[in-house]
Protein backbone atom coordinates (compact mmCIF):
# COMPACT_ATOMS: atom_id res chain seq x y z
CA UNK A 1 0.00 0.00 0.00
CA UNK A 2 0.89 3.63 -0.99
CA UNK A 3 1.90 5.57 1.50
CA UNK A 4 0.24 9.12 2.11
CA UNK A 5 2.76 12.23 2.08
CA UNK A 6 3.10 13.24 5.81
CA UNK A 7 2.22 17.00 4.99
CA UNK A 8 -0.75 15.47 3.59
CA UNK A 9 -1.48 13.33 6.60
CA UNK A 10 -1.45 16.48 8.65
CA UNK A 11 -3.09 18.81 6.60
CA UNK A 12 -0.47 21.34 6.10
CA UNK A 13 1.70 23.22 4.03
CA UNK A 14 5.61 22.43 3.50
CA UNK A 15 6.76 25.60 5.04
CA UNK A 16 4.40 25.22 8.26
CA UNK A 17 6.13 25.36 11.78
CA UNK A 18 6.48 22.75 14.51
CA UNK A 19 3.53 24.94 16.46
CA UNK A 20 1.02 24.66 13.21
CA UNK A 21 2.24 20.48 13.10
CA UNK A 22 1.79 20.16 16.86
CA UNK A 23 -1.87 22.01 16.20
CA UNK A 24 -2.89 19.97 13.14
CA UNK A 25 -1.59 16.62 15.04
CA UNK A 26 -2.94 17.13 18.52
CA UNK A 27 -6.44 17.35 16.57
CA UNK A 28 -6.13 14.10 14.74
CA UNK A 29 -5.17 12.32 17.61
CA UNK A 30 -7.52 13.35 20.08
CA UNK A 31 -10.13 12.38 17.15
CA UNK A 32 -8.75 8.64 16.10
CA UNK A 33 -7.33 8.19 19.61
CA UNK A 34 -7.76 3.95 19.93
CA UNK A 35 -9.42 5.03 23.19
CA UNK A 36 -12.09 6.99 22.10
CA UNK A 37 -12.40 4.51 18.78
CA UNK A 38 -12.38 1.27 20.05
CA UNK A 39 -12.68 -1.46 17.82
CA UNK A 40 -11.84 0.76 14.87
CA UNK A 41 -9.19 -0.72 13.04
CA UNK A 42 -9.27 2.03 10.19
CA UNK A 43 -9.11 4.96 13.32
CA UNK A 44 -6.28 3.13 14.50
CA UNK A 45 -4.49 3.31 11.51
CA UNK A 46 -5.19 7.05 11.25
CA UNK A 47 -4.03 7.46 14.41
CA UNK A 48 -0.64 6.02 14.00
CA UNK A 49 -0.21 7.30 10.06
CA UNK A 50 -0.60 10.70 11.76
CA UNK A 51 1.46 9.89 14.94
CA UNK A 52 4.67 8.87 12.02
CA UNK A 53 3.97 12.38 9.91
CA UNK A 54 4.45 14.43 13.27
CA UNK A 55 7.16 12.38 14.41
CA UNK A 56 9.22 12.67 11.62
CA UNK A 57 8.36 16.42 10.05
CA UNK A 58 8.88 17.64 14.03
CA UNK A 59 12.84 15.94 13.81
CA UNK A 60 14.67 18.32 12.24
CA UNK A 61 17.11 15.67 10.76
CA UNK A 62 14.36 13.02 9.75
CA UNK A 63 12.42 16.25 8.15
CA UNK A 64 15.50 17.16 5.90
CA UNK A 65 15.72 13.65 4.63
CA UNK A 66 11.74 13.11 4.11
CA UNK A 67 12.10 16.69 2.10
CA UNK A 68 14.93 15.79 0.09
CA UNK A 69 14.30 11.89 -0.29
CA UNK A 70 10.75 11.28 0.31
CA UNK A 71 9.78 8.38 2.03
CA UNK A 72 12.18 6.04 0.35
CA UNK A 73 14.74 8.55 2.54
CA UNK A 74 13.65 7.62 5.93
CA UNK A 75 14.23 3.33 5.31
CA UNK A 76 16.33 2.22 8.42
CA UNK A 77 15.85 5.31 10.37
CA UNK A 78 14.05 5.55 13.50
CA UNK A 79 11.18 7.22 12.15
CA UNK A 80 8.45 5.30 9.84
CA UNK A 81 5.88 2.92 10.34
CA UNK A 82 8.81 0.74 10.56
CA UNK A 83 9.77 1.29 14.09
CA UNK A 84 6.16 0.95 15.06
CA UNK A 85 4.65 3.02 18.59
CA UNK A 86 4.38 0.18 20.92
CA UNK A 87 3.23 2.72 23.51
CA UNK A 88 1.83 5.87 21.57
CA UNK A 89 1.55 7.60 24.89
CA UNK A 90 5.08 8.06 25.06
CA UNK A 91 5.03 9.89 21.00
CA UNK A 92 3.18 12.69 22.98
CA UNK A 93 3.92 12.99 26.76
CA UNK A 94 5.41 16.18 26.72
CA UNK A 95 1.99 17.92 25.58
CA UNK A 96 0.40 18.59 28.82
CA UNK A 97 -2.91 19.11 29.15
CA UNK A 98 -5.53 20.59 26.00
CA UNK A 99 -4.89 24.24 27.38
CA UNK A 100 -0.45 23.45 27.43
CA UNK A 101 -0.15 22.95 30.91
CA UNK A 102 3.08 21.43 31.03
CA UNK A 103 2.74 19.78 34.88
CA UNK A 104 -0.08 17.59 34.78
CA UNK A 105 1.10 14.63 32.71
CA UNK A 106 -0.31 14.08 29.04
CA UNK A 107 -2.54 15.29 27.43
CA UNK A 108 -4.12 11.69 26.70
CA UNK A 109 -4.14 10.92 30.32
CA UNK A 110 -6.07 14.16 30.81
CA UNK A 111 -8.69 13.56 28.20
CA UNK A 112 -8.95 9.89 28.84
CA UNK A 113 -8.12 9.17 32.14
CA UNK A 114 -4.67 8.06 31.61
CA UNK A 115 -3.43 5.38 29.63
CA UNK A 116 -3.28 2.25 30.26
CA UNK A 117 -2.42 0.85 26.49
CA UNK A 118 0.78 -1.53 27.51
CA UNK A 119 -1.49 -3.73 29.23
CA UNK A 120 -4.03 -3.68 31.05
CA UNK A 121 -3.65 -2.72 35.35
CA UNK A 122 -5.29 -4.33 37.68
CA UNK A 123 -6.67 -2.31 40.19
CA UNK A 124 -9.46 -2.84 43.50
CA UNK A 125 -12.27 -1.72 41.55
CA UNK A 126 -14.06 0.10 39.00
CA UNK A 127 -12.96 3.36 37.67
CA UNK A 128 -15.85 5.39 37.49
CA UNK A 129 -17.66 7.41 34.79
CA UNK A 130 -16.61 10.78 33.01
CA UNK A 131 -18.74 14.22 33.44
CA UNK A 132 -19.26 16.25 30.50
CA UNK A 133 -20.74 20.16 31.97
CA UNK A 134 -20.98 23.31 29.21
CA UNK A 135 -19.23 26.21 31.21
CA UNK A 136 -21.49 29.68 30.11
CA UNK A 137 -18.45 32.51 29.89
CA UNK A 138 -18.47 36.25 29.32
CA UNK A 139 -16.54 37.66 26.69
CA UNK A 140 -14.87 39.30 29.66
CA UNK A 141 -13.65 36.42 31.19
CA UNK A 142 -12.46 34.61 28.52
CA UNK A 143 -10.66 37.80 27.84
CA UNK A 144 -9.46 38.25 31.78
CA UNK A 145 -9.60 34.47 33.20
CA UNK A 146 -11.47 33.76 35.26
CA UNK A 147 -11.54 31.74 38.94
CA UNK A 148 -14.67 28.83 39.06
CA UNK A 149 -16.51 27.35 41.68
CA UNK A 150 -19.33 24.76 40.97
CA UNK A 151 -21.26 22.31 42.84
CA UNK A 152 -21.57 19.02 41.20
CA UNK A 153 -23.85 16.31 42.30
CA UNK A 154 -21.93 12.65 41.47
CA UNK A 155 -20.92 9.30 43.16
CA UNK A 156 -18.09 10.16 45.88
CA UNK A 157 -16.19 7.86 47.76
CA UNK A 158 -18.18 6.23 50.68
CA UNK A 159 -16.76 7.51 53.77
CA UNK A 160 -18.17 4.47 56.15
CA UNK A 161 -15.73 2.16 54.52
CA UNK A 162 -12.98 4.30 52.72
CA UNK A 163 -14.14 3.01 49.51
CA UNK A 164 -13.99 -0.48 49.80
CA UNK A 165 -17.74 -1.47 49.88
CA UNK A 166 -16.92 -3.57 52.30
CA UNK A 167 -18.79 -3.27 55.87
CA UNK A 168 -16.35 -2.53 58.59
CA UNK A 169 -14.43 -5.65 60.08
CA UNK A 170 -15.81 -7.92 57.56
CA UNK A 171 -12.69 -8.08 55.04
CA UNK A 172 -12.23 -9.55 51.98
CA UNK A 173 -12.26 -13.14 50.17
CA UNK A 174 -10.26 -13.80 46.97
CA UNK A 175 -11.66 -14.36 44.45
CA UNK A 176 -12.50 -18.32 43.58
CA UNK A 177 -12.47 -17.74 40.08
CA UNK A 178 -9.78 -15.67 39.02
CA UNK A 179 -7.55 -17.09 42.05
CA UNK A 180 -7.12 -12.83 43.21
CA UNK A 181 -5.90 -12.18 39.14
CA UNK A 182 -8.65 -9.81 38.28
CA UNK A 183 -8.96 -11.73 34.91
CA UNK A 184 -9.39 -14.85 33.20
CA UNK A 185 -7.12 -17.14 30.47
CA UNK A 186 -8.35 -18.79 27.69
CA UNK A 187 -5.61 -20.76 25.57
CA UNK A 188 -6.90 -21.86 22.12
CA UNK A 189 -5.05 -23.71 19.63
CA UNK A 190 -4.99 -23.60 15.89
CA UNK A 191 -2.85 -24.00 12.89
CA UNK A 192 -1.63 -20.58 13.04
CA UNK A 193 -0.01 -21.55 16.63
CA UNK A 194 -1.50 -21.04 20.34
CA UNK A 195 -3.70 -18.09 21.44
CA UNK A 196 -4.51 -16.91 24.40
CA UNK A 197 -7.50 -14.66 25.31
CA UNK A 198 -7.39 -12.50 28.49
CA UNK A 199 -10.63 -11.61 29.90
CA UNK A 200 -11.31 -9.40 33.19
CA UNK A 201 -12.72 -11.89 35.80
CA UNK A 202 -16.49 -11.84 35.48
CA UNK A 203 -17.27 -12.74 39.43
CA UNK A 204 -15.11 -10.17 41.00
CA UNK A 205 -15.36 -7.42 37.51
CA UNK A 206 -11.22 -7.47 37.96
CA UNK A 207 -10.99 -6.84 41.99
CA UNK A 208 -9.56 -10.15 42.53
CA UNK A 209 -11.40 -9.95 45.75
CA UNK A 210 -15.10 -10.37 46.59
CA UNK A 211 -16.35 -8.77 49.82
CA UNK A 212 -17.67 -11.11 52.83
CA UNK A 213 -20.23 -8.47 54.08
CA UNK A 214 -21.46 -5.44 52.34
CA UNK A 215 -21.58 -2.01 53.73
CA UNK A 216 -24.84 -0.88 54.12
CA UNK A 217 -24.77 2.82 53.29
CA UNK A 218 -23.30 2.37 50.15
CA UNK A 219 -24.45 -1.22 49.37
CA UNK A 220 -20.97 -2.55 48.43
CA UNK A 221 -19.98 -0.26 45.72
CA UNK A 222 -17.69 1.65 47.95
CA UNK A 223 -19.61 5.09 46.69
CA UNK A 224 -22.51 7.38 47.40
CA UNK A 225 -24.40 10.18 45.72
CA UNK A 226 -23.69 13.19 47.07
CA UNK A 227 -22.58 17.07 46.22
CA UNK A 228 -19.06 18.26 46.03
CA UNK A 229 -17.69 21.88 45.68
CA UNK A 230 -14.74 21.68 42.73
CA UNK A 231 -12.39 25.00 42.36
CA UNK A 232 -10.30 25.51 39.28
CA UNK A 233 -9.20 28.15 36.73
CA UNK A 234 -10.04 29.15 33.26
CA UNK A 235 -7.11 30.50 31.53
CA UNK A 236 -7.72 33.59 29.30
CA UNK A 237 -8.23 33.31 25.55
CA UNK A 238 -10.18 30.23 24.76
CA UNK A 239 -13.14 29.89 22.47
CA UNK A 240 -16.36 28.32 21.87
CA UNK A 241 -16.15 23.97 22.22
CA UNK A 242 -12.50 24.35 23.87
CA UNK A 243 -12.51 21.75 26.78
CA UNK A 244 -10.74 21.66 29.93
CA UNK A 245 -10.24 17.75 31.63
CA UNK A 246 -10.02 17.96 35.25
CA UNK A 247 -8.42 14.38 35.85
CA UNK A 248 -10.02 12.52 38.60
CA UNK A 249 -12.91 15.27 39.53
CA UNK A 250 -15.99 13.22 37.98
CA UNK A 251 -17.27 10.37 39.62
CA UNK A 252 -15.40 7.56 42.23
CA UNK A 253 -14.86 4.53 41.10
CA UNK A 254 -16.57 1.27 42.74
CA UNK A 255 -15.15 -0.36 45.53
CA UNK A 256 -11.86 1.95 45.24
CA UNK A 257 -11.70 2.06 41.63
CA UNK A 258 -10.16 5.43 40.47
CA UNK A 259 -12.41 8.37 39.66
CA UNK A 260 -13.70 9.85 36.20
CA UNK A 261 -12.80 13.04 34.94
CA UNK A 262 -14.48 16.13 34.46
CA UNK A 263 -14.94 17.67 31.58
CA UNK A 264 -15.72 21.32 31.20
CA UNK A 265 -16.49 22.60 27.69
CA UNK A 266 -16.88 26.24 27.31
CA UNK A 267 -19.58 27.87 26.02
CA UNK A 268 -19.23 31.37 24.99
CA UNK A 269 -22.16 34.02 25.93
CA UNK A 270 -23.17 36.31 23.17
CA UNK A 271 -22.46 39.88 24.29
CA UNK A 272 -24.04 42.98 23.86
CA UNK A 273 -22.30 44.98 22.31
CA UNK A 274 -19.03 43.31 20.89
CA UNK A 275 -18.42 40.41 18.46
CA UNK A 276 -15.37 38.30 18.80
CA UNK A 277 -13.76 37.55 15.70
CA UNK A 278 -10.29 35.39 16.33
CA UNK A 279 -8.44 37.47 18.94
CA UNK A 280 -9.65 40.49 17.99
CA UNK A 281 -13.04 41.97 18.79
CA UNK A 282 -15.29 44.23 16.56
CA UNK A 283 -17.55 46.98 18.50
CA UNK A 284 -19.99 49.35 15.53
CA UNK A 285 -20.44 52.81 16.37
CA UNK A 286 -22.96 54.91 14.38
CA UNK A 287 -22.61 58.62 14.66
CA UNK A 288 -24.67 61.36 12.86
CA UNK A 289 -24.14 63.25 9.88
CA UNK A 290 -22.87 66.24 11.01
CA UNK A 291 -20.89 64.45 13.13
CA UNK A 292 -18.97 62.78 10.63
CA UNK A 293 -18.60 66.39 8.68
CA UNK A 294 -16.95 68.32 11.97
CA UNK A 295 -15.58 65.34 13.44
CA UNK A 296 -16.46 64.44 17.35
CA UNK A 297 -15.50 62.42 20.18
CA UNK A 298 -16.90 59.18 21.03
CA UNK A 299 -17.10 57.00 24.06
CA UNK A 300 -17.04 52.92 23.48
CA UNK A 301 -17.12 50.42 25.68
CA UNK A 302 -14.21 47.50 25.63
CA UNK A 303 -13.64 44.21 27.70
CA UNK A 304 -11.27 46.52 30.10
CA UNK A 305 -13.60 49.26 30.70
CA UNK A 306 -14.41 52.47 28.34
CA UNK A 307 -12.05 54.54 26.24
CA UNK A 308 -12.91 57.97 24.56
CA UNK A 309 -11.66 58.17 20.83
CA UNK A 310 -11.19 60.89 18.58
CA UNK A 311 -13.61 60.75 14.84
CA UNK A 312 -11.40 63.21 12.65
CA UNK A 313 -13.57 65.51 10.50
CA UNK A 314 -14.71 63.82 6.83
CA UNK A 315 -14.76 60.40 8.28
CA UNK A 316 -16.42 58.12 6.10
CA UNK A 317 -19.09 55.29 6.52
CA UNK A 318 -17.20 52.16 7.82
CA UNK A 319 -14.11 53.39 8.45
CA UNK A 320 -12.19 51.38 10.77
CA UNK A 321 -10.20 52.63 13.68
CA UNK A 322 -8.01 50.10 16.07
CA UNK A 323 -7.53 50.08 19.72
CA UNK A 324 -4.15 48.15 19.94
CA UNK A 325 -4.35 45.14 22.81
CA UNK A 326 -8.20 45.68 23.68
CA UNK A 327 -8.51 42.02 22.13
CA UNK A 328 -8.36 38.60 23.29
CA UNK A 329 -4.99 36.87 24.81
CA UNK A 330 -3.73 34.37 22.83
CA UNK A 331 -4.23 31.39 24.45
CA UNK A 332 -1.10 29.12 25.56
CA UNK A 333 1.48 32.36 23.67
CA UNK A 334 2.18 35.25 24.16
CA UNK A 335 0.04 38.38 22.73
CA UNK A 336 -3.39 39.75 22.55
CA UNK A 337 -5.80 40.74 19.90
CA UNK A 338 -7.08 44.32 19.08
CA UNK A 339 -10.75 46.31 19.17
CA UNK A 340 -11.42 47.26 16.02
CA UNK A 341 -14.51 50.25 15.68
CA UNK A 342 -16.70 50.82 12.92
CA UNK A 343 -17.99 53.85 12.25
CA UNK A 344 -21.24 53.78 10.88
CA UNK A 345 -23.49 57.32 9.82
CA UNK A 346 -26.89 57.63 10.75
CA UNK A 347 -29.53 58.21 7.86
CA UNK A 348 -32.88 59.57 9.15
CA UNK A 349 -35.84 58.34 7.30
CA UNK A 350 -38.11 61.16 7.83
CA UNK A 351 -37.60 64.87 7.59
CA UNK A 352 -39.62 67.72 8.24
CA UNK A 353 -39.97 70.86 6.11
CA UNK A 354 -37.47 72.81 8.09
CA UNK A 355 -34.92 70.06 7.71
CA UNK A 356 -35.58 69.34 3.99
CA UNK A 357 -35.30 72.90 3.39
CA UNK A 358 -31.73 73.33 5.19
CA UNK A 359 -30.71 70.23 3.33
CA UNK A 360 -31.39 71.19 -0.11
CA UNK A 361 -29.30 74.61 0.69
CA UNK A 362 -26.41 72.25 1.44
CA UNK A 363 -26.93 70.17 -1.53
CA UNK A 364 -26.45 72.56 -3.67
CA UNK A 365 -23.07 73.52 -2.91
CA UNK A 366 -20.11 71.40 -4.37
CA UNK A 367 -18.35 70.40 -1.36
CA UNK A 368 -21.56 68.08 -0.28
CA UNK A 369 -22.38 66.73 -4.07
CA UNK A 370 -20.02 63.59 -4.44
CA UNK A 371 -20.53 64.33 -8.38
CA UNK A 372 -19.53 68.27 -7.86
CA UNK A 373 -15.99 67.93 -8.84
CA UNK A 374 -16.81 67.09 -12.55
CA UNK A 375 -19.19 69.86 -12.85
CA UNK A 376 -16.80 72.61 -13.31
CA UNK A 377 -14.66 70.60 -16.37
CA UNK A 378 -14.19 67.15 -15.17
CA UNK A 379 -12.93 64.66 -17.49
CA UNK A 380 -16.42 63.36 -18.36
CA UNK A 381 -18.10 66.82 -18.85
CA UNK A 382 -14.95 67.51 -21.65
CA UNK A 383 -15.86 64.57 -23.09
CA UNK A 384 -19.73 65.58 -23.43
CA UNK A 385 -18.18 69.08 -25.16
CA UNK A 386 -15.89 67.53 -27.42
CA UNK A 387 -18.80 65.74 -29.24
CA UNK A 388 -21.93 67.33 -28.17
Amino acid sequence: MTKRDYYEVLGVEKNAGKEQFKIAYRKLAMKFHPDKNPDDSEAEEKFKEASEAYEVLTDETKKAQYDRYGHEGLRGAAGGRGAGFTNVEDIFSHFGDIFGSSNSGSMFDDIFGGGQRGGRRRTSGERGGDIKIKLALTLEEVAHGASKTLKLKKNVTCNTCSGSGAKAGSGMNTCSVCNGAGEVRQVSRSVFGQFVNVQVCHNCNGAGQIIKEKCEPCRGEGRVHSEEEIKFDIPAGVEEGNYLPLQGKGHAGKRGGSSGDLIIVMDIKEHDYLERDGNDVIYEHTISFPEACLGCLIEVPTLFGTETIEIPSGTQPGTEFKLSGKGIPNLNSYGTGNQIIIVNIYVPKKLNTDEKKMLKNIISNDNFDPKGKNKNGGFFEKVRGAFF
